[in-house]
């Protein structure tokens, strides 16, 4: 059994479900690994991630299925989760926030991904996404700290 969170979540960044079959929650791991590869077909993730990394913007933005694509943030962060959950033994109150904010924003930035630029340069459905997962993160852990601050006075 893994009690390591970072090595959780470096694995379920390659493969949401990978942490949990490796714990023995086959039952989750599988559905996760399932989903990830419905998800990642359906929304034609690997292919649009290709023309992005090969500055292709427009073309991915033409071959997204963003119908499929908003699912992929809340899979992966909440597999994330539930991995950080599982190897976390010290069960730190109000640890999923960080996790909530970046699959909120990253779905945020999935939907604006054909339309926004910054300074001109059109991002699409990769790294716009990509650029607000550290938004979310900042946003989650300063409220997760302000809301345990809080809870210490009350």
């Amino acid at each position: 059994m893994m009690k390591n969170e970072l090595e959780s979540i470096f694995l379920s960044i390659g493969l949401p479900g990978l942490p949990q079959v490796l714990n023995g929650r086959l039952t989750k791991g599988i559905l996760f690994i399932g989903l990830d590869i419905v998800i990642n077909i359906l929304s034609n993730f690997n292919g649009v991630i290709l023309l992005s990394f090969q500055g292709e913007t427009e073309k991915a933005i033409e071959q997204t299925n963003y119908q499929w694509l908003m699912f992929y943030p809340c899979l992966y962060f909440f597999s994330m989760w539930d991995a950080y959950k599982d190897a976390n033994e010290q069960k730190t109150p109000l640890n999923f926030l960080p996790f909530v904010f970046s699959a909120y924003l990253v779905t945020v930035g999935v939907m604006y991904s054909s339309t926004f630029t910054i300074k001109g340069v059109l991002l699409g459905p990769v790294f716009l996404p990509l650029l607000c997962v550290p938004i979310g993160l900042l946003i989650g852990l300063s409220l997760r700290k302000v809301l345990i601050y809080i809870r210490k006075d009350q």
